[in-house]
């Protein structure tokens, strides 16, 4: 009975939501050629109150057609070595034929109540545009001006010829050797908005924003070889020359991703749970990460149960995780249904591979597969609430996971069981928060900001909501989000105003701090006089431009302390003491509330503390700070 209602839950939700494009492709793998080709048919009805004078198409893999597109040119990727790539190794689409499809009414003497076709060969319209950078360079956005608008509330079909040539692998997509990954490999219509225009962003960084729809899709790849995709396999078919036919389908999702080689080998399991629906798990795994089945089972089933206990349900009945091969360079990402974890060849218990890529990629089909997000624009939606879920999923799940090093080139792991990695993520140097706002859209975000502020930053700023409001009052908070917004692509406002009301807060002054302001927040111990014929004093400063409350504890001789509350508006406050009260110790911010303080070091005071002590405190207390700086700049990776 409870599934049935989950489901039902789901149902509606989906009712209200952006269900406007529906896909249905029959293509061929090629693995001589290097390429995927064969047809695409669109099926798009115009949601909106406005008419659409043209349709608008991603060409992802157009990015990779030379080192002059956006994508090349980008600061992300324009300093990739490419010295050693040949002419085959580029990618690229091509749309060879594109055929706009309207219905008519039926006519006099036709069959009753069948419509007509009126075709429209467009291939001769196709036209590439630069919407964001105007670089002639860039094919990534095709455009076609149709015959006539389509109106509000028309479906519309649209019939395609395309042939898409796969790269080595770059932004983990593409081949290595017999291994082939694709994602976003076909035309991909943008998103008509419902101010009536269009949300089609050139191929510049790898996140994406689509329509939620339905997918029918028919895989041709050679004979004997695994093969994995978004949805639900109908059935394999035998062509008799040396290929198979793979069919899936999946309704509901805005994207689809599949991967296929004959190296792969299938595992299965059931993840069950007494108060959610059960999930079909589907490993496809590398031969050299043999005997990891567990570990990543264990790991899907962890993000399974505790994102569906406290944000709510996964709505898909199945899952497919595919474990990357060696130097594939397509680990680490998320797509509709399927995502693809990380290992290595030697992996000790103890560590955290591949558990902490699986559990943030599972992770993902949460917030990137369900709430689904303008990631070009607001990646941290995503990015950042999935940082920050995966955190206290890994605190829960993994209690004991222990700082790992690798030698000779990354070959030889080494455990250091008696260093446990840090249970939380710190924002490192103040001047790399200081570098952008997180209210930049994504895309524009300027050198080294895009990992801070859709990754580190989001995620602290909402453990630190949990921590001021409590988690008996931030959780249903986030879970009314992801209620009201599955399947509908909200926006940070959307965020912000749930957030305020679920809480009964105005939490305004927290997003001026921390979403619109570059500014850091800093608070520490400025001053402490304990031995003085007068009251003893403790100043408290604010070292950095943002405010924050913070309390500080005092703590005394005779083993008494004080809890001090201070507003945080300032730039110091102070606190006096009776005579003859001897301090031995200051924390402000004690339960680390503030987890987007960017120097905890000043946080502590102690009196007199023994040399060795001190020397001990302050070589952990580096040590943890430079562990959690290096896991930061390595999170988004």
């Amino acid at each position: 009975m409870k599934h049935t209602i989950l489901s039902l839950l789901f149902a509606l939700s989906a009712a209200v939501a952006t269900m406007a494009a529906d896909y249905t492709l029959d293509v061929r793998l090629s693995p001589t050629a290097k390429t995927v080709s064969g047809s695409l048919l669109l099926e798009w009805t115009n949601d909106t109150e406005f008419p659409a004078p043209d349709l608008r198409f991603h060409l992802h893999f157009n990015g990779w057609e030379s080192e002059k597109t956006s994508f090349m040119n980008s600061w992300r990727w324009r300093d990739r070595d490419l010295d050693d790539w040949g002419e085959g190794d580029w990618g690229g689409t091509e749309v060879t034929s594109l055929i706009y499809v309207r219905s008519l009414p039926a006519a006099e003497g036709d069959e009753e109540g069948v419509p007509r076709r009126e075709d429209f060969d467009l291939t001769g319209r196709i036209e590439y545009i630069q919407p964001d950078d105007s670089n002639p360079h860039d094919r990534s956005v095709m455009r076609v001006v149709l015959p006539q608008p389509v109106a509000a509330g028309e479906t519309i079909r649209v019939e395609m010829e395309f042939s898409t040539k796969v790269p080595r692998t770059f932004a983990r997509t593409g081949f290595r050797g017999d291994y082939y990954f694709l994602a976003h490999w076909f035309p991909k219509l943008g998103v008509f908005e419902k101010n009536g225009t269009w949300n089609c962003h050139q191929f510049i960084q790898t996140e994406f924003y689509s329509d939620f729809g339905d997918y029918d899709v028919k895989l041709q790849v050679p004979a004997g070889w695994t093969l994995g995709a978004t949805g639900q396999p109908q059935e394999v078919r035998d062509n008799g020359d040396g290929t198979a036919t793979h069919h899936y389908t999946q309704q509901r999702v805005h994207g689809f991703a599949w991967v296929s080689s004959p190296q792969l080998t299938e595992h299965r399991r059931r993840f069950e749970h007494e108060t959610l629906p059960p999930v079909e798990m589907r490993l496809l795994l590398m031969p050299d990460h043999a005997g990891q089945e567990d570990r990543y089972f264990r790991a899907t089933e962890a993000s399974l149960r505790y994102y569906g206990e406290w944000f709510g349900a996964y709505p898909y009945q199945h899952v497919t995780i595919v474990d990357p091969a060696w130097e594939s360079g397509s680990g680490g990402m998320e797509y509709p249904t399927l995502f693809t974890g990380g290992s290595r060849w030697l992996t000790p218990f103890g560590s955290d591979r591949p558990e902490s890529v699986t559990v943030h990629e599972m992770g993902h089909q949460f917030w990137y597969g369900v709430i689904a997000n303008n990631e070009f624009e607001h990646a941290w939606i995503d990015e950042g609430f999935n940082s920050y879920s995966q955190l206290r999923t890994q605190m829960v799940a993994y209690p004991e996971v222990y700082l790992t090093e690798r030698y000779f080139k990354g070959f030889i792991p080494l455990l250091f069981r008696g260093l446990p990695r840090a249970r939380r993520t710190v924002a490192g140097q103040s001047d790399e928060l200081e570098k952008d706002i997180m209210a930049r859209p994504s895309w524009q975000l300027g050198p080294d900001a895009y990992g801070i502020n859709s990754y580190t930053k989001p995620a602290l700023m909402l453990l630190t909501l949990e921590r001021h409001l409590g988690w008996e009052v931030f959780q249903p908070a986030m879970a009314a989000f992801y209620s009201e917004y599955s399947f509908r692509h909200p926006t940070p406002e959307d965020f912000f105003r749930v957030l305020e009301e679920q809480t009964g807060q105005d939490l305004q002054w927290f997003w001026d701090e921390t979403y619109y302001s570059s500014n850091v927040f800093d608070y520490g111990v400025s001053q402490v006089d304990t031995d003085r014929l007068e009251r003893p004093f403790v100043v408290v400063r604010r070292f950095g431009e943002s405010r924050f409350p913070v309390r500080t504890r005092v703590t005394f001789e005779d083993g008494t302390n004080a809890l001090e509350e201070w507003d945080g508006q300032g730039r110091w406050q102070d606190y006096y003491y009776e005579p003859g009260q001897k301090i031995v110790r200051v924390e402000v911010d004690p339960d680390e509330v503030l987890a987007l303080d960017v120097n905890r070091t000043n946080n502590t005071w102690v009196r007199q503390a023994p040399s060795s002590f001190a020397a001990k405190k302050w070589a952990l207390k580096w040590m943890v700070w430079m562990q959690n700086v290096m896991e930061t700049y390595a999170f988004h990776f």
